[in-house]
Formats: structure tokens, C-alpha cells, sequence
């Protein structure tokens, strides 16, 4: 037992045009059942919340901006990462905008109230070294040869896994080791093959007629001759890591995190990265550019014309730090 008094349940005043708000956005609005559970689970929170207040709020026109604004901090509090506590206020929002178009509210106290920012989620990728030992791990069987062209195909070309198993026959062109994919917003987009990934991919086509049924197009097919889905790619992708003793799990973002990272750190390019990966904004691409501090010293010091000093003209000066 806490000791906590039982929550008292909440006044027919809340929870009745929460639920004829439900109503209007399934029968109006042609919502899907998803969306219109999403909107009650962020809704009945509210109800919650409002209730357990001392004293409790038991009228929507009795909320004030400060309320909602506490409400947010409340969800900070409890953990709820930043865009979800967006999407809660958008849920708040628009029911009361519709409270407004039913005269049931005269305004919007959760108008001007934003989430807290959080930080965002770095990209996680593989050591480049031992990304190398996965991939020059030799197949065992004809599916392990087909994951293998996957695999460094993902790795080679930074592809999306909606773009892999999209990927048709024709597609690929190994003579001039370029591959097109169509990616989001339907922008094509041609990429280049690296030299493993070529060979591996050939020694599949090798295989290929074996399992392929007649007329399939997909450059990737399944033990049953059809397409390989999404599912498989991934469920694949972790049994090699299992096989091989990786220390992280393996996914098809690892993968293309691990090819955007690594190009990045070698190259500088961030636009020829932001090409590479589809990217029609550069601030996507820029979360890339979390380069090791070491790095972009080693970098600053040879190129920034106040920092490179000749040993010879170090000791000419009687450089303290050139002993």
C-alpha cells in the first residue's frame, strides 16, 4: 500500500468532449483507428493529469496557459523524450481548436507552448576495423553468399533497406560499377559500387538463377524464389553478426550509418555525403559530422596557416615547445 488516496475518476466535463472529439475525427475526419488512438492515449493522460491536481481541474474552460505549461514539464519530468511531448501537445492543440469551432472554449492555452528540446540521437557506427573482419568473413551456403552481396552492398552505397530490396536486376550495371535507386520522394538517385561489393555481388548472380523464380526481377530473392522483404534483410543481417561474434548488433542502419560516418571522416565532403545518402536538407546529413576531437585537431594543425610552424623555424625562435 503507498497510501495514496484513490484518484478521483474525472467529471463527465473532460472526458465528454474529449470523446465527442474522438468521434468527429473517426466519422469527419475519416481518421484511422492508429491515429484516433494515438489522440486518446495523449488526451486521457491530460484527463489524468487534470484530475490529480489539487484541487483538481474539472472544467476545460478552467485551463490556463500555465497549467498546459506545467503539464509539459510534468512529462519532462517523467522522462518522455522530446518529440513525444510534442506530439502530445499537437494532440492538445487541435482538440482545443476544435473545443474553439464547437463554442465550447473562447481560446487556445496550449497556442504557445512548445516541448523541450532534446539532444538528438547520434547515429551509431561500427568500428571500421571490425566492420572489416564481418564482411571478410567467408559464406557458408548459397543464402550466405546472397547476404554477403547485401550486406557490402550496403556498406558500399549508404542504401536504405527500402531501397535494397527494391533494387531489380537492371538496376546494376558491375562493368561501370554503378547501382540506381529510387529512394524517398521517388528522386533516383545513381551510386557508386565498391570493388568488394562488386565481387561479392557477382559471385551471388552466380547462385541467383538457381533460386529465382521465372520472370522475378529483384536482384534479391528469398529461399522461395520471390523478392526478399524488409524483415528477412534484417532478421539475416543480426544471425551474421551472431555468426561472426559481432559485439553490437547488426542492422541495415548500422550499416549505412557506418558508411556515412566513415566517408566523412576520410573525406571532409559533406555535401558528396549528403548526395551519396539522398538527403534532400544538408542538416541531415550534418549529424555525420561528429568527428573524434583528435581528429579535427589533427586536421586543424595541418591546414590552418596560424598553426603550422616548421621545426626549423621553432628553434630558430627558441620555441619553448620545440624541445
Amino acid at each position: 500500500m503507498t497510501g495514496r488516496e484513490p484518484q478521483t475518476p474525472p467529471p463527465d466535463t473532460l472526458t465528454e468532449p474529449v470523446d465527442a472529439f474522438l468521434h468527429y475525427l473517426a466519422a469527419e475526419r475519416r481518421h484511422s483507428t492508429h491515429t484516433c488512438s494515438a489522440y486518446q492515449r495523449d488526451l486521457n493522460r491530460l484527463v489524468n493529469w487534470l484530475t490529480d491536481q489539487a484541487p483538481p481541474l474539472a472544467r476545460w474552460d478552467d485551463l490556463a496557459v500555465a497549467d498546459v505549461r506545467r503539464y509539459a514539464a510534468t512529462l519532462n519530468r517523467e522522462g518522455l523524450a522530446g518529440r513525444s511531448i510534442a506530439r502530445a501537445l499537437s494532440a492538445i492543440r487541435r482538440f482545443f481548436d476544435y473545443l474553439i469551432r464547437e463554442h465550447r472554449l473562447r481560446s487556445n492555452p496550449a497556442l504557445d507552448v512548445r516541448a523541450p528540446r532534446s539532444g538528438r540521437r547520434l547515429p551509431v557506427a561500427a568500428d571500421a576495423d571490425q566492420l572489416g573482419h564481418l564482411l571478410d568473413t567467408s559464406p557458408e551456403d548459397p543464402l550466405e553468399v546472397r547476404d554477403l552481396a547485401m550486406f557490402e552492398l550496403f556498406y558500399s552505397s549508404g542504401l536504405r533497406l527500402s531501397e535494397l530490396t527494391g533494387l531489380d536486376l537492371r538496376d546494376l550495371d558491375l562493368k561501370t560499377g554503378e547501382v540506381r535507386v529510387l529512394g524517398k520522394g521517388s528522386r533516383e538517385r545513381l551510386l557508386p559500387v565498391g570493388r568488394k561489393a562488386r565481387q561479392a555481388i557477382r559471385q551471388w548472380l552466380g547462385l541467383r538463377p538457381v533460386l529465382a523464380s521465372n520472370g522475378e526481377s529483384a536482384l534479391f530473392v528469398s529461399q522461395r524464389g520471390t523478392r526478399l522483404s524488409s524483415r528477412s534483410v534484417q532478421q539475416r543481417l543480426d544471425r551474421w553478426g551472431q555468426r561472426c561474434g559481432a559485439d553490437q548488433h547488426l542492422h541495415p542502419h548500422l550499416l549505412r550509418h557506418s558508411f556515412a560516418s566513415h566517408l566523412l571522416e576520410s573525406s571532409g565532403d559533406l555535401r558528396a555525403v549528403q548526395e551519396l545518402l539522398g538527403h534532400a536538407d544538408i542538416a541531415t546529413t550534418q549529424v555525420y559530422t561528429h568527428l573524434d576531437f583528435q581528429h579535427l585537431a589533427q586536421v586543424y594543425d595541418r591546414a590552418h596557416p596560424r598553426a603550422r610552424r616548421s621545426s626549423a623555424r621553432q628553434t630558430a625562435r627558441g620555441d619553448p615547445d620545440s624541445g
